[in-house]
């Protein structure tokens, strides 16, 4: 007969690590994706005005096309009014930025993250600020 396996039990002091650990990283990895989605492209910001004008260009150049040109240029409508629907929603980075704040100055001490490269990774120095984080650190 095998020998029975020991089972094993976490303490109560090691589950709660585990638990605030997961806090941390979901509190940071929700403010970082939110600030990654804000942020804007290079080169010239579209205005919903801009993209109309594209739109009616489409429009005028489907008729004249052969297949795979408007195969082509039906896809850029589309991706178009995607990004229009887009420029209309505001994203409100205040639940996720106040989560962050709450959460970072701990996460930022286990993973040891420096101020240098929370501001690479696009944390404003206000931010960092609230939740604790000065330079140097």
């Amino acid at each position: 007969m095998p020998p029975k396996k020991k089972t094993r039990t976490m303490s109560a002091e090691h589950k709660e690590a585990i638990k605030a650990g997961r806090a941390q990283n979901r509190a940071v990895s929700d403010y970082l994706s939110a600030l990654e989605a804000t942020k804007g492209r290079p080169g010239r910001r579209r205005t919903p005005q801009s993209i109309d004008a594209r739109l009616a260009k489409i429009d005028e150049l489907l008729a004249s096309s052969d297949a795979v040109g408007r195969l082509n240029l039906m896809q850029e409508q589309e991706d178009l009014r995607a990004e229009r629907e887009t420029l209309s929603q505001k994203v409100d980075l205040t639940a996720v930025e106040a989560a962050f704040v709450k959460q970072a100055a701990a996460y930022s001490e286990r993973k040891g993250i420096s101020y240098a490269v929370w501001r690479k990774a696009g944390v404003t120095p206000a931010v960092l600020a609230k939740a604790g984080i000065k330079r140097g650190s």
